[in-house]
């Protein structure tokens, strides 16, 4: 069983009809060994979703609020994300996909390669320079590339 939020089990416990009370005794305790930590939680998603899947804050942030976990928890776990490295980590995304936009006309390319980044939570801006970036220095022809988003 995966790790998860106190949310996540309060919910669990919901949907099996415990008590309420009993509930939150149960969730209380269980807070206060240590077996639910929510900052622990958090801290351990953002890293393992960021390294494996190359998600960015926004998203990072998305996903733990679905999960149940506080504003201000979500908040210093993304914070802690640093912007090099996330910025590098677009950088190895586009890498990966850039063969295969080969040939492709290149607003489309430009399009789908700076689409993959916002569909993982990277900022228009930082998607749009990251592809930008790679595009030129493979060779390609900048002066073809859009300016801006359209």
């Amino acid at each position: 069983m995966a790790p998860k939020t106190r949310a996540q089990l309060a919910e669990a416990l919901r949907k099996r009809d415990v008590p309420e009370e009993a509930a939150n005794a149960v969730l209380e305790r269980f807070s206060e060994v240590g077996l639910i930590d929510d900052e622990a939680f958090a801290a351990a998603w953002v890293s393992s979703r960021h390294t494996g899947r190359g998600l960015a804050r926004r998203a990072l942030a998305q996903e733990l609020r679905q999960r149940g976990v506080a504003e201000e928890t979500v908040k210093d776990a993304v914070g802690r994300l640093d912007p090099d490295e996330e910025a590098e980590t677009a950088r190895r995304l586009v890498d990966r996909k850039l063969a295969a936009t080969r040939g492709v006309e290149p607003r489309a390319r430009m399009r789908r390669l700076a689409g993959m980044l916002a569909r993982k939570g990277y900022s228009p801006g930082l998607a749009f320079r990251v592809v930008r970036e790679a595009i030129e220095a493979e060779g390609s022809p900048s002066d073809e590339l859009p300016d801006t988003f359209e």
